[in-house]
Protein backbone atom coordinates (compact mmCIF):
# COMPACT_ATOMS: atom_id res chain seq x y z
CA UNK A 1 0.00 0.00 0.00
CA UNK A 2 1.33 3.57 -1.27
CA UNK A 3 1.03 6.63 0.76
CA UNK A 4 0.56 9.89 -1.10
CA UNK A 5 1.37 12.49 1.65
CA UNK A 6 -0.92 15.62 1.71
CA UNK A 7 1.56 17.95 0.52
CA UNK A 8 2.05 16.01 -2.60
CA UNK A 9 -2.01 15.67 -2.85
CA UNK A 10 -1.82 19.55 -3.62
CA UNK A 11 1.31 19.42 -5.64
CA UNK A 12 -0.87 17.29 -8.09
CA UNK A 13 -4.34 18.68 -8.11
CA UNK A 14 -6.17 16.79 -4.66
CA UNK A 15 -7.12 13.96 -6.44
CA UNK A 16 -10.26 12.26 -4.46
CA UNK A 17 -7.71 9.45 -2.94
CA UNK A 18 -4.92 9.42 -0.79
CA UNK A 19 -4.51 5.69 -0.58
CA UNK A 20 -3.05 4.16 -3.97
CA UNK A 21 -2.58 0.98 -4.81
CA UNK A 22 -0.61 -0.42 -7.96
CA UNK A 23 2.56 1.87 -9.15
CA UNK A 24 1.69 5.35 -9.98
CA UNK A 25 3.06 7.21 -13.11
CA UNK A 26 3.16 11.00 -13.26
CA UNK A 27 3.76 12.57 -16.70
CA UNK A 28 3.42 16.74 -16.46
CA UNK A 29 0.08 16.27 -14.85
CA UNK A 30 -1.11 19.75 -15.97
CA UNK A 31 -0.61 19.26 -19.53
CA UNK A 32 -3.88 17.95 -20.94
CA UNK A 33 -2.44 15.00 -23.38
CA UNK A 34 -0.47 13.30 -20.14
CA UNK A 35 -2.44 10.90 -18.01
CA UNK A 36 -2.47 9.78 -14.06
CA UNK A 37 -2.52 6.17 -13.37
CA UNK A 38 -3.28 4.75 -10.50
CA UNK A 39 -1.88 0.89 -11.34
CA UNK A 40 -5.61 0.30 -13.49
CA UNK A 41 -6.41 -1.26 -16.64
CA UNK A 42 -8.98 1.32 -18.41
CA UNK A 43 -10.22 2.67 -21.72
CA UNK A 44 -11.26 5.42 -23.32
CA UNK A 45 -14.68 4.38 -22.05
CA UNK A 46 -13.54 4.77 -18.38
CA UNK A 47 -11.78 7.81 -18.91
CA UNK A 48 -14.94 9.48 -20.15
CA UNK A 49 -16.38 11.76 -17.25
CA UNK A 50 -20.00 10.81 -16.08
CA UNK A 51 -22.78 12.94 -17.53
CA UNK A 52 -25.98 12.97 -15.67
CA UNK A 53 -29.45 14.35 -16.83
CA UNK A 54 -30.36 16.89 -13.32
CA UNK A 55 -33.46 17.98 -12.60
CA UNK A 56 -34.43 22.18 -13.61
CA UNK A 57 -32.84 24.91 -11.24
CA UNK A 58 -35.17 25.30 -8.46
CA UNK A 59 -34.48 29.41 -8.34
CA UNK A 60 -32.53 29.71 -5.08
CA UNK A 61 -30.64 32.69 -5.53
CA UNK A 62 -27.16 32.51 -6.46
CA UNK A 63 -24.75 34.93 -7.94
CA UNK A 64 -21.94 34.95 -10.69
CA UNK A 65 -18.85 37.74 -10.28
CA UNK A 66 -17.22 35.97 -13.07
CA UNK A 67 -19.85 34.96 -16.22
CA UNK A 68 -16.97 33.55 -18.34
CA UNK A 69 -15.59 31.67 -15.16
CA UNK A 70 -17.61 29.40 -14.69
CA UNK A 71 -19.38 26.72 -16.96
CA UNK A 72 -17.07 24.94 -19.48
CA UNK A 73 -13.82 24.36 -17.99
CA UNK A 74 -11.68 23.06 -20.58
CA UNK A 75 -9.98 25.56 -23.14
CA UNK A 76 -10.53 25.40 -26.37
CA UNK A 77 -8.41 22.55 -28.44
CA UNK A 78 -7.65 21.03 -25.06
CA UNK A 79 -8.72 17.64 -23.65
CA UNK A 80 -10.50 17.66 -20.28
CA UNK A 81 -8.47 16.49 -17.93
CA UNK A 82 -8.63 13.29 -17.17
CA UNK A 83 -7.87 11.60 -14.12
CA UNK A 84 -8.15 7.59 -12.82
CA UNK A 85 -8.48 6.87 -9.00
CA UNK A 86 -9.09 5.01 -5.81
CA UNK A 87 -10.32 6.03 -2.89
CA UNK A 88 -9.98 3.93 0.68
CA UNK A 89 -11.69 -0.04 -0.25
CA UNK A 90 -14.79 -1.13 1.41
CA UNK A 91 -14.39 -1.97 4.71
CA UNK A 92 -15.44 -5.64 5.86
CA UNK A 93 -18.71 -4.19 6.75
CA UNK A 94 -20.83 -7.58 5.99
CA UNK A 95 -19.93 -9.92 8.81
CA UNK A 96 -20.82 -7.85 11.77
CA UNK A 97 -23.99 -8.74 13.40
CA UNK A 98 -25.76 -5.75 12.73
CA UNK A 99 -25.42 -5.76 9.06
CA UNK A 100 -26.07 -9.49 9.15
CA UNK A 101 -29.41 -8.55 11.06
CA UNK A 102 -30.10 -5.70 8.43
CA UNK A 103 -29.74 -8.18 5.63
CA UNK A 104 -32.00 -10.90 7.21
CA UNK A 105 -34.73 -8.08 7.88
CA UNK A 106 -34.56 -7.39 4.03
CA UNK A 107 -34.48 -10.72 2.94
CA UNK A 108 -37.75 -11.56 4.79
CA UNK A 109 -39.58 -9.35 2.13
CA UNK A 110 -38.37 -11.00 -0.71
CA UNK A 111 -38.73 -14.29 0.62
CA UNK A 112 -42.47 -13.92 1.87
CA UNK A 113 -45.59 -15.83 0.23
CA UNK A 114 -46.48 -13.72 -2.56
CA UNK A 115 -49.64 -12.39 -1.93
CA UNK A 116 -53.19 -14.06 -3.41
CA UNK A 117 -54.44 -9.73 -4.33
CA UNK A 118 -51.50 -7.20 -3.80
CA UNK A 119 -52.01 -4.58 -1.67
CA UNK A 120 -52.42 -1.02 -3.39
CA UNK A 121 -50.64 1.01 -0.79
CA UNK A 122 -50.41 5.18 -1.53
CA UNK A 123 -47.21 6.61 0.80
CA UNK A 124 -46.61 10.10 0.74
CA UNK A 125 -43.46 11.37 0.56
CA UNK A 126 -40.29 10.12 -1.90
CA UNK A 127 -37.69 10.87 0.40
CA UNK A 128 -35.47 7.85 2.05
CA UNK A 129 -38.30 6.80 4.19
CA UNK A 130 -40.98 6.62 1.53
CA UNK A 131 -38.45 5.09 -0.67
CA UNK A 132 -37.36 2.80 1.63
CA UNK A 133 -41.31 1.62 2.43
CA UNK A 134 -42.56 1.27 -0.99
CA UNK A 135 -38.78 -0.83 -1.86
CA UNK A 136 -39.54 -3.30 0.44
CA UNK A 137 -43.29 -3.76 0.07
CA UNK A 138 -42.57 -4.20 -3.77
CA UNK A 139 -40.15 -7.20 -2.49
CA UNK A 140 -42.81 -8.21 -0.68
CA UNK A 141 -44.85 -8.39 -3.96
CA UNK A 142 -47.31 -5.78 -3.48
CA UNK A 143 -48.02 -2.52 -5.43
CA UNK A 144 -46.79 0.70 -3.55
CA UNK A 145 -47.64 4.11 -5.20
CA UNK A 146 -44.86 6.44 -4.28
CA UNK A 147 -46.61 10.50 -4.26
CA UNK A 148 -43.37 13.51 -4.23
CA UNK A 149 -45.19 16.79 -3.98
CA UNK A 150 -41.32 17.52 -5.66
CA UNK A 151 -40.26 18.02 -9.25
CA UNK A 152 -37.13 15.68 -7.77
CA UNK A 153 -36.71 12.60 -5.20
CA UNK A 154 -34.74 12.50 -1.91
CA UNK A 155 -36.77 14.81 0.29
CA UNK A 156 -33.71 16.04 2.62
CA UNK A 157 -31.62 14.12 0.36
CA UNK A 158 -32.63 16.06 -2.45
CA UNK A 159 -30.05 18.09 -4.97
CA UNK A 160 -31.15 20.08 -8.19
CA UNK A 161 -28.59 21.35 -11.33
CA UNK A 162 -28.04 25.13 -11.66
CA UNK A 163 -27.64 26.74 -15.58
CA UNK A 164 -23.98 25.69 -15.31
CA UNK A 165 -24.26 22.24 -14.85
CA UNK A 166 -23.07 21.91 -11.07
CA UNK A 167 -25.32 20.55 -8.50
CA UNK A 168 -25.95 21.80 -4.86
CA UNK A 169 -27.85 19.77 -2.12
CA UNK A 170 -29.90 20.14 0.42
CA UNK A 171 -27.60 18.87 2.84
CA UNK A 172 -24.11 17.47 3.51
CA UNK A 173 -24.75 13.61 3.58
CA UNK A 174 -21.81 11.58 5.52
CA UNK A 175 -22.31 7.40 5.32
CA UNK A 176 -21.43 5.83 7.94
CA UNK A 177 -20.05 2.22 8.46
CA UNK A 178 -22.48 2.02 11.60
CA UNK A 179 -25.53 2.30 8.66
CA UNK A 180 -26.35 -1.22 8.44
CA UNK A 181 -29.86 -0.80 6.86
CA UNK A 182 -28.10 1.83 4.54
CA UNK A 183 -25.12 -0.39 3.63
CA UNK A 184 -27.55 -3.25 2.83
CA UNK A 185 -29.54 -1.32 0.33
CA UNK A 186 -26.83 -0.31 -1.50
CA UNK A 187 -25.31 -3.86 -1.74
CA UNK A 188 -29.44 -4.52 -3.03
CA UNK A 189 -29.17 -2.21 -5.64
CA UNK A 190 -26.33 -3.60 -6.91
CA UNK A 191 -24.44 0.90 -5.66
CA UNK A 192 -21.63 -0.40 -3.71
CA UNK A 193 -19.00 0.97 -5.63
CA UNK A 194 -20.96 4.19 -5.47
CA UNK A 195 -19.65 5.14 -2.24
CA UNK A 196 -15.97 6.71 -1.61
CA UNK A 197 -14.85 5.68 1.28
CA UNK A 198 -12.74 7.54 3.64
CA UNK A 199 -9.66 7.17 5.84
CA UNK A 200 -11.00 6.48 8.92
CA UNK A 201 -10.12 9.48 10.64
CA UNK A 202 -12.45 12.73 12.19
CA UNK A 203 -10.60 15.80 11.73
CA UNK A 204 -11.71 18.63 13.70
CA UNK A 205 -10.61 22.25 12.79
CA UNK A 206 -8.68 23.96 15.78
CA UNK A 207 -10.57 27.90 16.36
CA UNK A 208 -7.15 28.78 18.86
CA UNK A 209 -4.96 27.59 16.02
CA UNK A 210 -6.58 29.24 12.66
CA UNK A 211 -5.49 26.35 9.40
CA UNK A 212 -4.78 23.96 11.68
CA UNK A 213 -6.38 20.22 12.26
CA UNK A 214 -6.55 18.35 14.95
CA UNK A 215 -7.48 14.74 14.15
CA UNK A 216 -8.67 11.07 16.01
CA UNK A 217 -7.14 8.18 13.84
CA UNK A 218 -8.90 4.82 14.43
CA UNK A 219 -5.82 2.06 14.10
CA UNK A 220 -7.41 -0.92 11.46
CA UNK A 221 -5.02 -3.53 13.35
CA UNK A 222 -7.38 -2.97 16.23
CA UNK A 223 -10.96 -4.11 17.14
CA UNK A 224 -13.51 -1.98 18.79
CA UNK A 225 -13.63 -0.31 21.23
CA UNK A 226 -10.03 -0.37 21.37
CA UNK A 227 -9.32 1.75 17.97
CA UNK A 228 -11.67 3.97 19.01
CA UNK A 229 -9.83 4.29 22.64
CA UNK A 230 -6.68 4.48 20.72
CA UNK A 231 -7.42 7.56 18.64
CA UNK A 232 -8.85 9.72 21.61
CA UNK A 233 -5.95 8.61 23.90
CA UNK A 234 -3.14 9.42 21.09
CA UNK A 235 -5.04 13.04 20.74
CA UNK A 236 -3.02 15.26 23.06
CA UNK A 237 -4.59 18.42 20.90
CA UNK A 238 -7.49 19.13 21.76
CA UNK A 239 -8.15 17.11 25.52
CA UNK A 240 -5.57 16.67 28.41
CA UNK A 241 -4.70 13.59 30.07
CA UNK A 242 -7.02 14.62 33.24
CA UNK A 243 -9.71 15.62 31.10
CA UNK A 244 -10.09 12.25 29.37
CA UNK A 245 -9.87 10.36 32.53
CA UNK A 246 -12.72 12.10 34.11
CA UNK A 247 -14.59 12.20 30.77
CA UNK A 248 -13.62 8.05 30.42
CA UNK A 249 -15.18 7.59 34.34
CA UNK A 250 -18.50 9.67 33.39
CA UNK A 251 -19.07 7.42 30.65
CA UNK A 252 -19.02 4.19 33.08
CA UNK A 253 -22.54 4.21 34.26
CA UNK A 254 -23.68 4.36 29.88
CA UNK A 255 -20.95 1.63 29.39
CA UNK A 256 -22.13 -0.72 32.52
CA UNK A 257 -25.97 0.12 32.18
CA UNK A 258 -26.51 -0.88 28.26
CA UNK A 259 -29.17 0.01 26.43
CA UNK A 260 -31.44 0.97 29.64
CA UNK A 261 -29.08 3.31 30.82
CA UNK A 262 -28.46 5.06 27.01
CA UNK A 263 -32.61 5.51 27.21
CA UNK A 264 -33.10 6.94 30.51
CA UNK A 265 -31.02 9.96 29.99
CA UNK A 266 -33.22 11.43 26.97
CA UNK A 267 -34.17 13.61 29.95
CA UNK A 268 -31.13 15.52 30.15
CA UNK A 269 -29.18 17.80 27.64
CA UNK A 270 -25.67 17.17 26.66
CA UNK A 271 -24.41 20.08 28.89
CA UNK A 272 -26.63 18.66 31.99
CA UNK A 273 -25.26 15.43 31.54
CA UNK A 274 -21.73 16.50 31.65
CA UNK A 275 -22.42 18.84 35.01
CA UNK A 276 -24.27 15.37 37.02
CA UNK A 277 -20.83 13.39 36.05
CA UNK A 278 -18.49 15.86 36.84
CA UNK A 279 -17.03 15.75 33.49
CA UNK A 280 -14.87 19.26 32.45
CA UNK A 281 -16.63 21.49 30.17
CA UNK A 282 -13.99 21.79 27.71
CA UNK A 283 -14.74 18.60 27.08
CA UNK A 284 -18.06 19.83 25.89
CA UNK A 285 -16.72 23.08 24.40
CA UNK A 286 -13.82 21.25 22.79
CA UNK A 287 -15.34 18.08 21.42
CA UNK A 288 -19.27 17.60 21.81
CA UNK A 289 -20.65 20.62 20.36
CA UNK A 290 -19.47 19.70 17.39
CA UNK A 291 -20.58 16.46 17.98
CA UNK A 292 -24.05 18.17 18.60
CA UNK A 293 -24.30 20.18 16.16
CA UNK A 294 -22.91 17.39 13.66
CA UNK A 295 -26.05 15.35 14.72
CA UNK A 296 -28.60 17.18 15.12
CA UNK A 297 -27.64 21.10 14.23
CA UNK A 298 -28.23 22.58 17.86
CA UNK A 299 -25.95 22.91 20.87
CA UNK A 300 -25.29 21.00 23.56
CA UNK A 301 -27.97 22.69 25.87
CA UNK A 302 -30.31 21.52 23.81
CA UNK A 303 -29.96 18.19 22.55
CA UNK A 304 -30.75 15.24 24.46
CA UNK A 305 -27.73 12.85 25.61
CA UNK A 306 -29.12 10.04 24.32
CA UNK A 307 -28.55 11.02 20.77
CA UNK A 308 -24.88 11.38 21.62
CA UNK A 309 -24.80 7.90 24.02
CA UNK A 310 -26.61 6.42 21.17
CA UNK A 311 -24.12 7.69 18.42
CA UNK A 312 -21.10 6.86 20.50
CA UNK A 313 -22.32 3.22 21.22
CA UNK A 314 -22.79 3.08 17.27
CA UNK A 315 -19.16 4.09 16.39
CA UNK A 316 -17.21 2.60 19.59
CA UNK A 317 -18.70 -0.75 19.81
CA UNK A 318 -18.24 -1.51 16.11
CA UNK A 319 -14.72 -1.54 14.35
CA UNK A 320 -15.74 0.60 11.00
CA UNK A 321 -18.61 2.05 13.09
CA UNK A 322 -17.04 5.64 12.74
CA UNK A 323 -15.88 5.47 9.07
CA UNK A 324 -17.54 7.91 7.09
CA UNK A 325 -18.38 7.38 2.97
CA UNK A 326 -19.51 10.26 0.68
CA UNK A 327 -21.71 9.45 -2.29
CA UNK A 328 -19.71 9.63 -5.76
CA UNK A 329 -22.61 12.22 -6.80
CA UNK A 330 -25.64 13.82 -5.93
CA UNK A 331 -28.22 11.63 -4.28
CA UNK A 332 -31.52 12.10 -6.46
CA UNK A 333 -29.65 10.41 -9.59
CA UNK A 334 -27.03 8.28 -7.78
CA UNK A 335 -28.86 6.59 -5.12
CA UNK A 336 -32.80 7.53 -5.62
CA UNK A 337 -33.25 7.00 -9.06
CA UNK A 338 -32.25 3.03 -8.66
CA UNK A 339 -34.61 2.74 -5.77
CA UNK A 340 -37.38 4.98 -7.91
CA UNK A 341 -36.79 2.25 -10.92
CA UNK A 342 -36.23 -0.98 -8.61
CA UNK A 343 -39.56 -0.47 -7.02
CA UNK A 344 -41.16 0.33 -10.63
CA UNK A 345 -39.59 -2.83 -11.92
CA UNK A 346 -41.66 -4.89 -9.79
CA UNK A 347 -44.92 -3.14 -10.83
CA UNK A 348 -44.99 -0.18 -8.03
CA UNK A 349 -45.34 3.39 -9.40
CA UNK A 350 -43.33 6.40 -8.41
CA UNK A 351 -45.07 9.80 -9.18
CA UNK A 352 -43.97 13.56 -8.62
CA UNK A 353 -45.69 17.00 -8.86
CA UNK A 354 -48.38 15.10 -6.99
CA UNK A 355 -48.80 17.18 -3.81
CA UNK A 356 -51.33 16.26 -1.20
CA UNK A 357 -53.80 18.69 -0.38
CA UNK A 358 -56.09 16.43 2.29
CA UNK A 359 -56.44 13.39 3.95
CA UNK A 360 -60.00 12.51 3.29
CA UNK A 361 -61.79 10.10 5.97
CA UNK A 362 -64.10 7.57 5.66
CA UNK A 363 -67.65 7.17 7.79
CA UNK A 364 -65.39 5.37 10.55
CA UNK A 365 -62.72 7.42 10.61
CA UNK A 366 -60.57 5.90 8.78
CA UNK A 367 -58.38 6.92 5.65
CA UNK A 368 -60.45 6.98 2.41
CA UNK A 369 -57.79 8.58 -0.02
CA UNK A 370 -55.63 11.26 -0.57
CA UNK A 371 -56.97 14.39 -2.50
CA UNK A 372 -54.00 16.11 -4.62
CA UNK A 373 -53.87 20.08 -5.16
CA UNK A 374 -54.23 18.75 -9.11
CA UNK A 375 -57.34 17.60 -8.27
CA UNK A 376 -56.37 13.64 -8.32
CA UNK A 377 -58.00 11.38 -5.97
CA UNK A 378 -55.62 9.02 -5.13
CA UNK A 379 -57.23 5.22 -3.39
CA UNK A 380 -55.72 2.19 -1.89
CA UNK A 381 -55.90 -0.32 0.09
CA UNK A 382 -53.06 0.90 2.79
CA UNK A 383 -51.77 4.61 3.17
CA UNK A 384 -48.66 5.76 4.56
CA UNK A 385 -47.33 9.19 5.43
CA UNK A 386 -43.52 9.36 4.60
CA UNK A 387 -43.10 12.97 5.05
CA UNK A 388 -41.31 15.30 7.40
CA UNK A 389 -43.25 15.30 10.90
CA UNK A 390 -44.09 19.08 10.43
CA UNK A 391 -45.84 18.53 7.22
CA UNK A 392 -47.95 15.73 8.45
CA UNK A 393 -49.19 17.53 11.00
CA UNK A 394 -50.18 20.47 8.62
CA UNK A 395 -52.48 17.91 6.88
CA UNK A 396 -53.64 15.95 9.93
CA UNK A 397 -57.42 15.26 9.76
CA UNK A 398 -59.35 17.41 13.04
CA UNK A 399 -60.96 13.97 13.70
CA UNK A 400 -57.63 12.63 14.54
CA UNK A 401 -56.21 15.37 16.21
CA UNK A 402 -57.47 14.28 19.43
CA UNK A 403 -56.02 10.75 20.02
CA UNK A 404 -53.07 10.50 21.88
CA UNK A 405 -50.82 9.06 19.36
CA UNK A 406 -51.01 11.85 16.86
CA UNK A 407 -51.76 14.47 19.80
CA UNK A 408 -48.00 13.55 21.08
CA UNK A 409 -46.86 14.46 17.76
CA UNK A 410 -47.08 18.68 18.85
CA UNK A 411 -43.90 17.71 20.53
CA UNK A 412 -41.83 16.83 17.98
CA UNK A 413 -40.87 19.78 15.86
CA UNK A 414 -38.25 20.01 12.14
CA UNK A 415 -34.71 21.83 13.22
CA UNK A 416 -34.01 24.41 11.08
CA UNK A 417 -30.94 23.98 9.08
CA UNK A 418 -28.78 25.92 6.01
CA UNK A 419 -26.62 24.40 3.74
CA UNK A 420 -24.35 26.59 2.00
CA UNK A 421 -22.05 25.95 -1.28
CA UNK A 422 -19.24 28.70 -2.65
CA UNK A 423 -17.59 28.05 -5.56
CA UNK A 424 -13.92 29.68 -5.58
CA UNK A 425 -12.02 30.75 -8.51
CA UNK A 426 -8.88 28.62 -7.08
CA UNK A 427 -7.69 25.39 -4.89
CA UNK A 428 -8.10 25.50 -1.79
CA UNK A 429 -4.91 23.76 -0.11
CA UNK A 430 -5.85 23.89 3.58
CA UNK A 431 -8.50 21.34 3.08
CA UNK A 432 -8.88 17.29 3.23
CA UNK A 433 -10.42 14.76 1.20
CA UNK A 434 -12.67 14.29 3.87
CA UNK A 435 -15.20 15.50 6.74
CA UNK A 436 -14.01 18.19 8.71
CA UNK A 437 -15.63 19.48 11.80
CA UNK A 438 -15.26 23.14 11.79
CA UNK A 439 -15.80 23.69 15.70
CA UNK A 440 -17.27 27.72 14.49
CA UNK A 441 -20.17 29.51 16.47
CA UNK A 442 -21.74 29.42 13.26
CA UNK A 443 -21.05 26.29 11.15
CA UNK A 444 -20.86 22.43 11.44
CA UNK A 445 -19.14 20.46 8.99
CA UNK A 446 -18.06 21.19 5.94
CA UNK A 447 -15.99 19.22 2.75
CA UNK A 448 -14.34 20.58 -0.68
CA UNK A 449 -16.48 18.42 -2.48
CA UNK A 450 -14.59 18.76 -5.73
CA UNK A 451 -12.02 16.18 -3.83
CA UNK A 452 -14.30 14.19 -2.03
CA UNK A 453 -16.74 13.39 -4.69
CA UNK A 454 -15.78 11.97 -7.99
CA UNK A 455 -18.76 13.69 -10.25
CA UNK A 456 -17.68 17.06 -8.40
CA UNK A 457 -14.70 16.81 -8.73
CA UNK A 458 -12.59 19.96 -10.52
CA UNK A 459 -8.93 20.15 -9.95
CA UNK A 460 -8.16 23.83 -10.52
CA UNK A 461 -11.62 25.54 -8.57
CA UNK A 462 -12.54 24.19 -5.25
CA UNK A 463 -16.76 24.44 -4.10
CA UNK A 464 -17.32 23.80 -0.50
CA UNK A 465 -20.38 23.05 1.37
CA UNK A 466 -21.04 23.71 4.24
CA UNK A 467 -23.48 22.89 7.18
CA UNK A 468 -24.57 26.39 8.73
CA UNK A 469 -26.25 25.38 12.41
CA UNK A 470 -27.54 26.05 14.25
CA UNK A 471 -29.64 28.18 11.96
CA UNK A 472 -32.74 29.33 13.96
CA UNK A 473 -31.42 32.64 13.86
CA UNK A 474 -30.52 32.75 10.34
CA UNK A 475 -32.83 31.11 8.47
CA UNK A 476 -35.02 34.01 7.31
CA UNK A 477 -32.41 36.34 6.91
CA UNK A 478 -30.59 36.73 2.70
CA UNK A 479 -28.79 34.62 1.46
CA UNK A 480 -25.84 37.47 0.73
CA UNK A 481 -25.81 37.91 4.79
CA UNK A 482 -25.32 34.35 5.48
CA UNK A 483 -22.59 34.30 2.53
CA UNK A 484 -20.71 36.86 4.27
CA UNK A 485 -21.14 35.22 7.42
CA UNK A 486 -20.17 32.32 6.23
CA UNK A 487 -16.50 33.74 4.17
CA UNK A 488 -16.10 35.49 8.01
CA UNK A 489 -15.66 32.16 9.20
CA UNK A 490 -13.68 30.56 6.73
CA UNK A 491 -11.20 33.23 6.75
CA UNK A 492 -10.46 31.55 10.03
CA UNK A 493 -10.05 28.40 8.71
CA UNK A 494 -8.14 29.27 5.75
CA UNK A 495 -6.30 32.37 6.98
CA UNK A 496 -3.64 32.30 4.25
CA UNK A 497 -6.38 31.78 1.37
CA UNK A 498 -9.50 33.19 2.07
CA UNK A 499 -10.30 36.75 3.34
CA UNK A 500 -13.68 37.82 4.36
CA UNK A 501 -13.50 40.91 1.74
CA UNK A 502 -12.26 38.41 -0.74
CA UNK A 503 -9.01 39.75 -1.21
CA UNK A 504 -7.76 36.15 -1.63
CA UNK A 505 -9.98 33.98 -3.01
CA UNK A 506 -12.70 34.84 -4.84
CA UNK A 507 -16.21 33.56 -4.73
CA UNK A 508 -17.35 32.43 -8.29
CA UNK A 509 -21.06 31.98 -7.07
CA UNK A 510 -23.09 30.34 -4.81
CA UNK A 511 -26.22 28.82 -3.65
CA UNK A 512 -27.77 28.58 -0.29
CA UNK A 513 -30.55 26.16 0.48
CA UNK A 514 -32.67 26.74 3.21
CA UNK A 515 -35.08 23.95 5.26
CA UNK A 516 -36.94 25.84 7.63
CA UNK A 517 -37.92 22.48 9.54
CA UNK A 518 -35.40 19.61 8.98
CA UNK A 519 -35.31 16.23 10.96
CA UNK A 520 -36.56 16.71 14.57
CA UNK A 521 -35.41 18.69 17.20
CA UNK A 522 -33.67 15.67 19.39
CA UNK A 523 -34.52 17.64 23.02
CA UNK A 524 -34.87 16.02 26.12
CA UNK A 525 -38.44 13.83 26.84
CA UNK A 526 -38.72 13.61 23.01
CA UNK A 527 -38.56 9.50 22.85
CA UNK A 528 -42.09 8.91 24.52
CA UNK A 529 -43.82 11.32 21.87
CA UNK A 530 -42.26 9.46 18.37
CA UNK A 531 -44.77 7.08 17.02
CA UNK A 532 -44.63 3.52 16.31
CA UNK A 533 -45.23 2.95 12.28
CA UNK A 534 -48.16 1.17 12.69
CA UNK A 535 -51.06 3.96 13.72
CA UNK A 536 -54.57 3.38 16.01
CA UNK A 537 -56.53 3.98 12.57
CA UNK A 538 -56.43 0.78 10.94
CA UNK A 539 -54.44 1.30 7.26
CA UNK A 540 -52.80 3.92 8.28
CA UNK A 541 -49.34 4.10 8.57
CA UNK A 542 -46.44 6.33 9.06
CA UNK A 543 -42.53 6.17 8.42
CA UNK A 544 -39.59 8.87 9.13
CA UNK A 545 -36.99 9.02 10.95
CA UNK A 546 -39.23 10.71 13.60
CA UNK A 547 -41.25 7.38 13.80
CA UNK A 548 -39.88 4.96 16.49
CA UNK A 549 -36.28 3.33 15.60
CA UNK A 550 -32.99 2.53 16.99
CA UNK A 551 -31.27 5.58 14.79
CA UNK A 552 -32.72 8.67 15.69
CA UNK A 553 -32.66 11.39 13.11
CA UNK A 554 -30.25 10.23 10.02
CA UNK A 555 -30.46 8.68 6.76
CA UNK A 556 -30.25 5.27 8.52
CA UNK A 557 -33.38 6.13 10.69
CA UNK A 558 -35.32 6.99 7.75
CA UNK A 559 -33.92 3.69 5.99
CA UNK A 560 -34.90 1.31 9.08
CA UNK A 561 -38.26 3.09 9.32
CA UNK A 562 -39.50 2.33 6.16
CA UNK A 563 -38.32 -0.87 6.74
CA UNK A 564 -40.24 -0.81 9.60
CA UNK A 565 -43.49 0.62 7.97
CA UNK A 566 -43.23 -2.16 5.46
CA UNK A 567 -43.34 -4.90 8.16
CA UNK A 568 -45.49 -3.47 9.72
CA UNK A 569 -48.35 -3.82 6.47
CA UNK A 570 -46.92 -6.78 5.37
CA UNK A 571 -48.22 -8.49 8.77
CA UNK A 572 -51.18 -6.53 8.53
CA UNK A 573 -52.10 -8.46 4.95
CA UNK A 574 -54.84 -10.37 6.35
CA UNK A 575 -56.61 -7.50 8.00
CA UNK A 576 -56.74 -5.40 4.97
CA UNK A 577 -57.83 -7.56 2.52
CA UNK A 578 -60.72 -8.08 4.76
CA UNK A 579 -61.33 -4.47 5.43
CA UNK A 580 -60.95 -4.02 1.41
CA UNK A 581 -63.57 -6.36 0.70
CA UNK A 582 -66.34 -5.00 3.41
CA UNK A 583 -65.55 -1.55 1.59
CA UNK A 584 -66.32 -3.32 -1.60
CA UNK A 585 -69.43 -5.09 -0.59
CA UNK A 586 -70.50 -1.52 1.25
CA UNK A 587 -70.08 0.40 -1.95
CA UNK A 588 -72.04 -2.55 -3.96
CA UNK A 589 -75.17 -1.56 -1.35
CA UNK A 590 -75.26 1.76 -1.61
Amino acid sequence: MLHIGFDKISQIGHVSAVNLTGQINVRNFWNPQSTWRCGCHYNSRQLNALSFRGSDFMGHRFKIHDPHSVGNRSRKGMRPLQVICMDYPRPDLDSTLNFLEAAYFSSSFRTSLRPDKPLKVVIAGAGLAGLSTAKYLADAGHKPILLEARDVLGGKVAAWKDDDGDWYETGLHIFFGAYPNVQNLFGELGLNDRLQWKEHSMIFAMPNKPGEFSRFDFPEVLPAPLNGIWAILKNNEMLTWPEKVKFAIGLLPAMLGGQPYVEAQDGLTVKDWMRKQAVPERVTTEVFIAMSKALNFINPDELSMQCILIALNRFLQEKHGSKMAFLDGNPPERLCMPIADHIQSLGGEVRLNSRIQKIELNKDGTAKSFLLTNGDVIEGDAYVFATPVDIFKLLLPEDWKEISYFRKLEKLVGVPVINVHIWFDKKLKNTYDHLLFSRSPLLSVYADMSVTCKEYYDPNRSMLELVFAPAEEWITRSDGEIVDATMKELAKLFPDEISADQSKAKILKYHVVKTPRSVYKTVPDCEPCRPLQRSPIQGFYLAGDYTKQKYLASMEGAVLSGKLCAQAIVQDYELLVARGQRKLAESRLV
